[in-house]
């Protein structure tokens, strides 16, 4: 099962990941001034998660794919890593939807 981690950056600012249960990371947030705003970011990856068309789906200048995650409002709440091609991608916004709902959060 994946979980969420929430750490402080260099520049001190709060940010969480969102790990499978391989431990790789599926989906990495901004940073946040406070804690909460970190744990509102969680709960809003939590309910945004389960609508596709939350799912931004783009390519880089590079030519790898990855994704973004959005609010209602537009927003971006969460990032993912490059994928070499569509399908890494697609697999990617899966596993999110799959494991965003009941991730436990854990400080690290």
């Amino acid at each position: 099962m994946g979980k969420f981690e929430v750490y402080q950056d260099t520049k001190n600012e709060y940010r969480f990941r969102l790990k499978a249960g391989n431990g790789q990371t599926i989906l990495a947030s901004e940073g946040y001034a406070a804690k909460a705003g970190c744990m509102n970011g969680i709960e809003s990856v939590r309910e945004n998660s389960q609508f596709d068309q939350r799912f931004e789906r783009k390519q880089s200048t590079n030519g790898k794919h990855y994704f973004n995650l959005k609010a209602t409002n537009g927003q971006i709440i969460g990032t993912s890593e490059l994928y070499e091609a569509t399908s890494g991608m697609e697999n990617g916004i899966a596993s999110v939807k799959t494991n965003a709902p009941k991730a436990p959060v854990e400080e690290v």
